[in-house]
């Protein structure tokens, strides 16, 4: 039996790899594709009671490869929000802190500035400004933070964007009122 299941196993893989590996091709280019049908098919050997499914192993196989390349592309568009909301950051940090600026200097000396900006950390939500605060002030990576929280690095991204999201939409209010 099992000889034979490696079988079945065998020719469903040369049956469906190359027509896999191209849809996930098109989905998410070549980076990740290979990957994708990997995952796909070795779960597949784990469930080896939906070998006998007959004709709907095509269109089953096909779904898993469609949710799990929607689902990268899902984390890309997170990931690349999080570089952007970052990038304004930091283009806001270093014209903040522009030594030529004279008024930027007496601003940062200014203890209400200082009372603003921690008072618009801890408006965030509990998890944010937890997260936020391990990353910003106790200077820890997202990996770090997620271990420590016992949550997942997306969870950890997602936060931080939305803490940075916050963080830049109050900093430009408070600044423009000086």
């Amino acid at each position: 039996m099992k000889e034979s299941t490696e079988n079945i196993f065998r020719s469903i893989f040369y049956k469906y790899y190359p027509g896999l590996l191209f849809y996930a091709t098109r989905l998410l280019g070549e980076e990740d594709a290979e990957d994708v049908v990997r995952d796909v098919l070795v779960e597949l050997w784990c469930r080896k009671d939906l070998l006998e499914a007959g004709n709907s192993l095509q269109a089953y196989l096909y779904r898993m490869v469609y949710n799990k390349s929607v689902n990268i592309l899902k984390h890309r568009d997170v990931q690349e929000k999080y570089c952007i909301a970052q990038e304004e950051i930091n283009r806001k940090r270093t014209a903040f802190y522009q030594p030529d600026k004279t008024d930027i200097i007496s601003l940062l000396e200014n203890a209400d500035l200082r009372k603003e900006l921690y008072l618009s950390i801890n408006d965030l939500p509990d998890q944010c400004r937890k997260i936020f605060k391990l990353s910003y002030i106790h200077n820890m990576k997202n990996k770090a933070i997620a271990e420590l929280l016992d949550i997942s690095v997306r969870t950890v991204e997602a936060h931080m964007y939305k803490a940075l999201k916050f963080y830049v939409k109050s900093f430009t209010t408070s600044s423009q009122s000086y």
